[in-house]
């Protein structure tokens, strides 16, 4: 499989790099906008790594020119603004999936595995958890195959909890990551708890059994096959 990293801050171009080629991936790397597309018209990827934030051409422009061009290869933004119109944006141009930083490795890789299998065929794209599943494509959300209406925030924090299955999370990381540049310590903690108690309402029954309590440490979603 092969992957192309696009972003401007090398350290952690690198860092993915390394744990990426560890793992059997041939690794491409691009600094800029311009740099990319060219790389993208003179190679085949399995998978695009594309930060927001690029000189010369920003992600969003490299997207809508991968797409016009009729290229579907999956695409996962990266990118340092938390806000939802950014995600939006980046979903309605044809990227695949986003994911905030900073972020875990961890995450990474599974929404890596994740895109990888879909675009081969191989897999759903729903993330599912007993009888509550999750769509990050479509940002749809079922409980017994039964619409759940959730806010904007409470999907991205279940979605959040839905890649770390089996991880407990701390209040202040969900805060950071659904927040993103808007992130405030000081408030965030205590809003989380809302969107918790709000999420457990929506579920019904059980709902405090999926998104579990962990006492002094923060939430967990826990797969009791694994």
């Amino acid at each position: 499989m092969r992957i192309l990293i696009v972003d401007d801050e090398p350290e952690l171009v690198r860092k993915l790099q390394n744990i990426l080629e560890k793992l059997g991936y041939t690794i491409d790397t691009a600094f800029d906008g311009e740099e990319a597309v060219e790389r993208i018209y003179t190679d085949h990827y399995d998978l695009i790594l594309l930060d927001i934030m690029l000189p010369k051409k920003n992600g969003f422009g490299v997207l809508l020119e991968l797409r016009n061009e009729q290229k579907n290869t999956p695409v996962l933004m990266l990118t340092a603004k938390g806000g939802v119109d950014d995600r939006v944006k980046g979903l309605d141009l044809g990227a695949d999936d986003y994911l905030a930083k900073p972020f875990s490795t961890d995450e990474l890789l599974a929404r890596i595995r994740a895109l990888l299998r879909r675009s081969s065929g191989l897999v759903s794209p729903l993330l599912e958890i007993s009888n509550l599943s999750l769509n990050p494509a479509t940002r749809e959300a079922f409980i017994d195959e039964r619409p759940l209406a959730l806010t904007t925030k409470e999907f991205s924090i279940l979605e959040f909890l839905l890649y770390n299955k089996n991880r407990v999370i701390s209040r202040f990381s969900m805060a950071e990551h659904i927040w993103g540049d808007e992130f405030d310590p000081f408030i965030m903690s205590n809003n989380i708890d809302v969107h918790i108690k709000n999420m457990r309402q929506k579920i019904g029954h059980g709902g405090d059994k999926i998104i579990r309590t962990v006492r002094g440490a923060g939430y967990m979603i826990k797969d009791e096959k694994k």
